[in-house]
This record gives C-alpha cells, structure tokens and sequence, in this order.
C-alpha cells in the first residue's frame, strides 16, 4: 500500500533584496520534463530547514541562510500512485568567498537539466507557453493563495538575515 511521501522544495532567493530564485527542469521518471524547486525527500530525523540546506547544496553546489518555513502543501499523483505532502521553504543563498553572487551548479545531471533564476509572476506565467511545472507547485498555487500573491508581488524579497 502506497503511503504519502514528504518532500521539501525552496525557493533559493539570489540574495535577500532579490525577487529571483531557482528553478531547474527535472529529468528521470518522475516528473521529467517539468520545472521545480531545489528539494527532495526529508530525511529521517531531519528538521525542515537541514533538508532544505542539504537538499540544495547537492543540487546546486550553493550554500543558503536565512531558511525559513512558507508552507505545505498535498499532492496526489494518480498516474503515478504517489501522494505528496510538500514542505515548502525559503532561502537566501549565500555570496562567494570573493563577494561576487551566488551561481547555481548542475550538481545532478541526471536528475535536473540546469538552473535558472526566475521570478514568482514569469513562473506563474510558464504553463501558457507550454512550459509545465511540477505538481507540487500546481498544488501552491491552487491550495495556498495568500502565499502565492505574497510571493507573486514580491518586488524585493523579505528574506531576514541571519
């Protein structure tokens, strides 16, 4: 009997005075072809904000302050038999050691195609030029409204430092 999964996606905000984060195009069975967060299973034990530390320094090489909890969601992939509840995060990644900004590696070429920054409204308007995002950021958009628009009129993020 399949049994939901949790998963934990971040939005990794280029600095804290920026709007951009990143978004990558997932390769592999699940989801392949659609854009998401850095993220990916929590580990037993684990708090939200270690997996989101860990999760995105395997994907992107980067290091990120500032995590902070947004919201869940829950997610049911009936093709797949999977059901998700999503953990959703905020980060600020950290400047180099030289002082210039952060830039994300492909860390897991065989699980993500590159990464981009972006913003919450050129996201949001991905799905009317054929581009699909995960499921789980379907589920943010439809279960969490308020979290949307807050993000979605983020001329400049309020991503406190540490």
């Amino acid at each position: 009997m399949a049994v939901p999964r949790i998963g934990v996606g971040v939005f990794v905000f280029r600095s804290a005075n920026s709007n951009h984060f990143l978004l990558g195009k997932r390769l592999g069975s699940h989801g392949a072809g659609t854009y998401a967060l850095p993220g990916g299973h929590l580990e037993f034990g684990e708090t939200f904000e270690q997996c989101a530390v860990r999760e995105v320094e395997e994907e992107t090489g980067l290091h990120v302050q500032a995590c902070r909890f947004l919201t869940a969601t829950n997610s049911v992939f009936h093709e797949t038999q999977k059901h998700y509840v999503t953990i959703f995060m905020t980060a600020v990644a950290t400047t180099t050691q030289s002082g210039s900004g952060p830039e994300p590696k492909t860390m897991e070429p065989d699980k993500c195609e590159g990464w981009q920054w972006t913003t919450y409204a050129d996201m949001r308007a991905m799905p009317q030029t054929g581009t699909e995002l995960f499921k789980p950021l379907y589920s943010l958009m439809e279960q969490r409204p308020s979290e949307t628009r807050q993000l979605e009129s983020m001329n400049e993020v309020s991503c406190p430092s540490p």
